[in-house]
């Protein structure tokens, strides 16, 4: 019996071993291998931090020549000193890595389709299937365009090399009780770091900005329907005459193309269910310079916020870089080096999405089923196969063949998507040339004067980019600058024959030509995501939509005020005034009957009648116009909800312009009923269906076992309901906030998107002053107290000051801990 008991001790005691010790897939989710991840010792206890260091702290660091010195704040920014660039560089990849190494990663497999890896196929292959998307948009192959073009620049060469060089000591210094959190919640090891990397978080982010189409939407709304119909619902300019940059007349070049563009589009409509995601249209930003004439200190002002996802950790970096030539601070994206946002000893510049179509597909006809050759211009061309391997985590490994031709990767084909036919369209895309952003920021980093930042800018290709600039010497500039492809009337707006060389770019606008804008006589300059010049600029333009309310909110304010303060421009930053219901609602009004009303709808419309137009996180009239416009847009444009048919819908100006403008618009007649609607009863049905929408939510989120006078009201932040949204969508992982804000304000702060980085400058010669805030903190540790710090400043608008250092010593005021970098000995 002893002998009995002992074995089954010992084979419980193996299992629980083998249990603990291994990672484990259940229902679709992996579980870490909780021995190693629950150990009190060595396991996500050490992420636990309660304090930072106060003490300097010394290390020998392999491959540096020289001492840096890096001066830690209270809010752990780093402010980084080294004798040279090598040294510089090799410190940024460092100390980036100490904070950050897992979200680099993460982000890195990402854009190349490498999540699999880590986490497995995922629920019913989500994951894989998301890789296998990666891989055939390209994105690999953009990078190492990108990394090829960079070579041939010795000074991008150094940056990439020396950042990887960096991040890679941090890596070789990890124990399994100092990785970071999501390593061992995920049970896997960093790789090392590659300047490759580097390029894919460029070409990430890239994707995120500059991926947006409507080709085969358009498409499909052209074969439906006709071009005048096409034109009425998706005009080219469909927003207020109020672009970034208006000059009538003071254009002083022709096109470079004379030529029209011959459309030959597919004679069966476009049939796609599962399309790989385009960007989230929330994904915007602001910025603008303001002229010494226009402030309270005689001084130029600058301002950005680029609005991008809320992400945990933060998508930015706060960073100051010092060294022989350079003196920069402000934001780095984790995993590239540089300063993006910012500013140095002389200038400060900023960046909003210039929204261009920078995307066409082509329809390949291929010679037979082998996919060996393709027509172009009457020729057999050959294709190249590249066979792609995913080494997806407890699987085997699974290969997919992408079909590459002088356009770029066919997406979709009998393999990927095949129950659609979308197949054998290759995707042109702008990010798959190769580029050197490296030597724009290089550059920009260290530039003193506006000429030195157009210098910069003439290597920058993408994401496009609307770059504002403002300097010590009193001039403010905009340029919107990318690699454009001049285009014919409607190129880039339907998907095209693969087949002849002709329905592809013919040329690129010259760096000279792109739209740009210095010291205006208006005493200031912005943009906000909208169409970006007047009517007399020779080129054709084109996009999936551009802002029209923001932008306006913006110019309204700058153009009306003088005497401007700092704070004055932190308070624009977080303007919460809704210009869409205050253009809008006075006409809805005009097709409601109140003698109709419920009870429910006269409360919601005394609401609505007496809501100032502004969300701030306690207004419930914006809660009710959200509801409302919702269900307006649902109900208008019913006949565009196909299932499988991919159409867009017309944008929230035109909408509104054709209610007013064309009320009888066939488009307006509700499906599904009897009666002929149109543009009156949509809006008053919508109204029905937003209280209802809004009714059903007090519901909801209400305690049935309250009395009535605990009922919970739709106030917006509520409503709304924002959240942080960790990297790997781990519900347990996201914060959620209540926040006021929303799409078509100011303070474009969605559900999930908003202003990821609040930056004011004051450009005083007397010495630079900056401010900044930021959704999240320093850290990628979800258990450091500098994970989540700068959260509440960012929601309450509230900035801290931005220490920009010129020595060490500078900073010993602010300086929380140091950290002395020694090189280490051979």
């Amino acid at each position: 019996m002893r002998i009995l008991k002992f074995v089954l001790c010992l084979a419980i005691t193996c299992s629980l071993i083998y249990v603990f010790d291994n990672r484990w897939v259940i229902k679709g989710n992996p579980v870490p291998a909780l021995g190693k991840f629950l150990d009190p010792f060595d396991g996500f206890w050490r992420n636990l931090e309660t304090s930072t260091p106060t003490e300097s702290i010394t290390l020998d660091l392999p491959g540096l020549h020289d001492k840096v010195t890096v001066v830690f704040d209270s809010l752990d920014i780093p402010h980084i000193f080294a004798n040279n660039d090598e040294d510089l560089y090799l410190a940024q990849g460092y100390i980036t890595a100490t904070h950050r190494l897992w979200q680099m990663e993460f982000q890195t497999h990402a854009a190349a389709g490498r999540v699999s890896e880590i986490t497995g196929e995922g629920k019913n292959g989500v994951i894989l299937n998301y890789d296998r998307g990666q891989r055939r948009l390209g994105m690999v192959y953009a990078a190492e365009n990108t990394l090829q073009a960079l070579g041939k620049n010795s000074k991008s060469v150094v940056m990439a090399d020396r950042y990887s060089k960096g991040v890679n000591a941090y890596i070789a210094s990890l124990e399994y009780e100092t990785l970071p959190f999501e390593y061992k919640l995920l049970d896997y090891k960093p790789e090392p770091w590659t300047p490759l990397k580097c390029a894919l978080l460029l070409k990430s982010m890239a994707q995120t900005l500059n991926m947006g189409h409507k080709d085969m939407q358009m498409t499909n709304a052209l074969r439906l329907y006709n071009k005048a119909i096409v034109d009425v619902l998706y005009p080219d300019r469909d927003t207020p005459e109020d672009p970034i940059v208006s000059k009538p007349g003071g254009w002083k070049f022709a096109s470079i193309l004379s030529d029209t563009l011959p459309m030959a589009l597919p004679e069966e409509l476009i049939k796609l269910t599962n399309k790989l995601p385009d960007p989230d249209p929330n994904t915007g930003s602001n910025n603008w310079a303001v002229s010494g004439a226009k402030t309270s200190t005689g001084s130029p002002m600058l301002c950005g916020d680029p609005h991008l996802n809320l992400n945990l950790p933060s998508i930015w970096y706060g960073i100051q870089l010092n060294a022989p030539g350079i003196n920069c601070m402000g934001a780095s994206l984790p995993g590239t080096p540089a300063v993006i946002i910012g500013f140095n000893d002389s200038i400060a510049w900023s960046l909003t999405n210039a929204q261009r179509d920078l995307v066409d597909w082509f329809r390949i006809t291929y010679q037979d089923d082998s996919k060996e050759q393709y027509l172009m211009d009457g020729k057999w061309m050959n294709t190249k196969k590249v066979v792609e391997a995913f080494h997806v985590r407890d699987q085997q490994i699974f290969y997919d063949t992408v079909i590459y031709t002088h356009w770029g990767p066919v997406t979709y084909d009998e393999s990927y998507h095949a129950e659609d036919n979308l197949k054998h369209y290759a995707f042109r895309w702008i990010s798959h040339d190769g580029s050197d952003e490296f030597n724009t920021f290089f550059n920009l980093n260290r530039a003193e004067n506006h000429g030195d930042y157009m210098a910069a800018l003439d290597s920058y290709s993408a994401p496009a980019q609307n770059f504002v600039f403002a300097s010590v010497s009193g001039d403010i500039a905009m340029r919107v600058q990318g690699k454009y492809p001049a285009r014919r009337k409607d190129e880039g707006k339907f998907v095209l024959d693969g087949s002849h060389s002709v329905n592809g770019w013919q040329a690129f606008i010259p760096n000279e030509q792109n739209v740009m804008d210095k010291n205006p006589s208006r005493g200031f300059v912005s943009s906000a995501n909208q169409f970006p010049v007047d009517e007399t600029y020779p080129y054709y333009i084109t996009a999936t939509s551009y802002e029209s309310y923001r932008n306006r909110r913006i110019n309204d304010v700058l153009d009306s005020s003088s005497s401007i303060t700092t704070q004055d421009m932190m308070a624009l930053q977080n303007d919460n005034f809704n210009l869409k219901a205050a253009e809008s609602l006075p006409l809805f009004f005009q097709y409601l009957d109140t003698t109709t009303f419920t009870k429910e709808e006269a409360r919601a419309y005394a609401i609505l009648r007496s809501w100032d137009f502004t969300n701030s996180t306690q207004s419930e009239g914006a809660s009710y116009f959200e509801a409302w416009w919702t269900n307006i847009m649902t109900l208008a444009w019913d006949e565009l909800n196909n299932e499988k048919i991919i159409l867009s819908r017309p944008t929230s100006f035109n909408t509104i312009k054709l209610i007013r403008d064309k009320p009888d618009l066939s488009f307006f007649d509700i499906q599904g009923t009897q009666e002929k609607e149109t543009a009156r009863d949509v809006v008053r049905k919508a109204f029905t269906f937003g209280v209802e929408d809004i009714e059903d939510w007090i519901i909801e989120h209400s305690d049935s076992s309250q009395s009535s006078h605990n009922v919970v009201r739709p106030t917006w932040a509520e409503y709304k309901d924002s959240y942080l949204t960790h990297l790997l969508r781990i519900e347990a992982l996201n914060v959620h906030i209540k926040a006021g804000g929303g799409r078509d304000m100011v303070n474009a702060l969605s559900r999930t998107h908003g202003p990821s980085w609040r930056m004011v400058v004051s450009l005083e010669k007397s010495g630079m002053k900056a401010w900044a805030t930021y959704p999240g903190g320093q850290s990628g540790n979800p258990g450091s107290p500098h994970y989540l710090d700068m959260l509440g400043r960012w929601l309450e608008g509230r900035y801290f000051p931005l220490h920009f250092l010129r020595t060490p010593e500078d900073g010993d005021s602010a300086a929380k801990h140091r950290m002395i970098l020694n090189p280490r000995e051979r």
